[in-house]
């Protein structure tokens, strides 16, 4: 979704003179950042991109594919961990960015086999992470999309030295800092930024970190959605998934906590022509 400038300087002089900021668009020093809708139509699309019927007005899809023209795109990037396809390329050229445990082996993450973790505990590390990552984000605006979301923003609470392997863990300090860099990317390139997850961290990454909106996974099913809602309003974008719902579908979508953008899909995000596929919009 394609706004023009002179829209745009409207509605952030709406937005300043009322204060509020659900939809629209926020400024960082001189460049006007969209947020998204905050009802409409809205799907999750990571793992195969397709079209709607009537066309939707929110949806997120991956990095690598093409972001929706006619609906306000967000970009997935997975900013903490490798992703599958790429953890060789990380494993080969640039190893020294990966959490090793005390036997000097690269850490992986036992949910996800296929990627290892990135340590971004010192700034080397941080600069490093970034130098591979920003290019992405910028990849991102560039191919049209109007945000970006960054995964694995907890990882840092799962990898101590504990389960390191008794080795050094991620720190706190260096994966928000990581974090606010990734920020900071992202509005540099004319995007809005969402938290993605880690609700424990919601109100400290509204006000401390710059995160423009949240993207949550499951908090239906984890009680967490009002931890969003309180720190983003209806700024919030919810999916839940098909194996593990809190209750029917039904249920889930006349749950008066949930958000206002709230999506039900398979487990696979995988396309229609395929048996598992399962979309609801609350």
């Amino acid at each position: 979704m394609r706004v023009s400038p002179a829209v745009l300087l409207l509605v952030v002089s709406v937005f300043v003179l009322s204060g509020c900021a659900q939809g629209g668009v926020v400024e960082y020093t001189g460049s006007y950042v969209p947020l998204p809708p905050t009802n409409g139509t809205f799907d999750y699309q990571l793992g195969e991109p397709y079209e709607i019927d009537g066309g939707l007005d929110v949806v997120a899809r991956d990095s690598t594919a093409a972001p929706d023209s006619g609906a306000y795109s967000i970009c997935y990037v997975n900013g903490f961990q490798t992703q599958p396809g790429e953890s060789a390329t990380w494993l080969d050229e640039r190893s020294e960015l990966l959490l090793h445990d005390d036997a000097g082996q690269p850490v992986v993450d036992p949910d996800w086999p296929d990627e290892y973790i990135l340590d971004p505990s010192t700034a080397e590390q941080r600069d490093g992470i970034l130098a591979v990552m920003a290019p992405i984000i910028t990849g991102c605006a560039e191919s049209g999309f109007d945000a970006v979301e960054i995964d694995n923003l907890d990882t840092f609470t799962r990898f101590d030295a504990s389960t390191s392997g008794g080795g050094a863990g991620i720190d706190e300090r260096g994966a928000l800092e990581l974090a606010a860099a990734y920020v900071e990317a992202a509005h540099t390139a004319g995007l809005a930024i969402g938290q993605k997850n880690a609700a424990e961290l919601a109100d400290r990454g509204r006000a401390e970190l710059g995160f423009d909106f949240a993207v949550a996974e499951e908090c239906g099913v984890y009680g967490e959605c009002a931890a969003y809602s309180s720190a983003y309003g209806d700024l919030v974008l919810q999916i839940e998934y098909t194996d593990a719902l809190a209750g029917t579908p039904e249920e889930v979508c006349a749950d008066d906590s949930r958000a206002p953008l709230t999506v039900i899909r398979d487990r696979d995000l995988v396309a229609p022509d395929v048996p598992d596929y399962f979309r609801m919009q609350c």
